[in-house]
């Protein structure tokens, strides 16, 4: 086993806090923003999504105070076209779950063979991300 490079893995964990904390403000004004005839089960999606990103931040915050770091107060940048289409919101939405994943992917090449427990947990958040990108390529088939 490799020894950990705690900064760096301190200052990815606390980016990726940062961006599943504005994963939650994302998903929470798309919900607020879906209209038309499918609008309750996409709201109900988004506000899935929301709690879920809440979750992880506050998983990624437990491992950051773990590591006697400190977890940050910010939340990462959001782009937003403000056309609130429901096409566009799961675009916006895939983008924005790409970055994560991309963020993921640097977290493990970084924990990967220095830590079981953080390389466990990366990977399972890899695959959360991989499977939300899939399951919103999903929505966009067939959208008129």
């Amino acid at each position: 086993m490799k020894e950990l490079n705690l900064n760096k893995t301190l200052e990815l964990l606390n980016s990726s806090m940062e961006f599943e904390l504005a994963g939650v403000v994302r998903y929470t004004h798309y919900s607020l923003m879906v209209t038309g005839p499918n609008r309750i089960p996409i709201v109900n999606f988004f506000q899935v999504q929301a709690i879920e990103s809440l979750n992880f931040a506050q998983q990624v915050g437990e491992i950051i105070t773990g590591l006697e770091g400190h977890p940050s107060l910010r939340i990462s940048n959001m782009e937003e076209s403000h056309t609130h289409s429901v096409r566009t919101i799961i675009q916006e939405s895939i983008n924005h779950e790409k970055k994560g994943l991309q963020g993921y992917r640097n977290l493990l090449d970084i924990v990967s063979n220095s830590s079981i427990y953080l390389e466990k947990f990366t990977r399972k958040m890899v695959a959360s991300s991989e499977i939300n990108i899939i399951e919103l390529k999903k929505m966009l088939r067939d959208m008129t």
